[in-house]
């Protein structure tokens, strides 16, 4: 095992014996502990109690961070037309058709979100092999197969996350950035917490929401007492 280095010894003194905090508490103390020569981003990741395996247990969905992510997101969109207009208007910085496929096929992915107009669904899904495992690929679920490619645009520059639950059933996502203010990210924390609350499968038995944490980028973890970490 690698030498820990002192910053990350410093956290995790700053961190023992602090579990199933306060939303509030939690952010404090990663903020406090956040030293990296970067601006970190602040970590959510949720242990549910379903099985991804089972299509009744799938939980996926989108949020709307009130105070955005703090990343600037590439968007890709396919389309044509006046639709292809509506993209670059709402500031897509991708936009294509046939040639955006083969620049994919050849290796280029060049942006965080992927956007469809239904039409384009054809190409597209010739890539899914390659958007698939990086969770990119379009999806009418999630709002990113669509004719409103100006509000998929826009929700995706404002600070739109996506979220799936992965096979052990564990969702995460980055919820803003460690110079927010503490009680922007705690506002984010708990609409993210609020979203995949209701996105809860109808498969789901028992417990939903077993575990949440926060981290920053390069910090060390703490637990987050669930029933203070939602909205309600």
């Amino acid at each position: 095992m690698g030498k820990i280095g002192k910053r990350l010894q410093a956290a995790r003194a700053a961190f023992e014996g602090k579990e199933e905090i306060t939303v509030e508490d939690a952010v404090a103390l990663i903020k406090a502990n956040a030293s990296a020569k970067f601006d970190e981003t602040v970590e959510i990741a949720i242990n549910l109690g379903v099985d991804p395996r089972h299509a009744d247990q799938m939980v996926r969905g989108t949020v709307n961070l009130p105070n955005g992510t703090g990343k600037t997101v590439r968007v890709a969109v396919f389309a044509r037309g006046p639709k292809a207009d509506e993209a670059k208007a709402a500031g897509a910085d991708i936009v294509g058709a046939e040639d955006l496929m083969e620049s994919i096929q050849g290796g280029t992915i060049d942006f965080d979100r992927c956007i469809a107009t239904p039409d384009m669904m054809p190409i597209v899904g010739r890539l899914g092999k390659i958007l698939g495992p990086r969770n990119l690929m379009p999806n009418p679920k999630i709002g990113t197969v669509t004719m409103d490619v100006k509000e998929a645009v826009e929700a995706a520059k404002g600070g739109q996350v996506q979220f799936k639950a992965e096979k052990a059933g564990v969702v995460h996502a980055g919820v803003g950035k460690a110079s927010f203010d503490a009680d922007k990210l705690v506002e984010n924390v708990r609409a993210f917490v609020d979203a995949v609350a209701k996105a809860k499968p109808t498969g789901a038995k028992g417990t939903y929401l077993k575990k949440i944490s926060l981290s920053s980028s390069m910090g060390p973890g703490v637990s987050v007492d669930v029933s203070n970490a939602t909205a309600g």
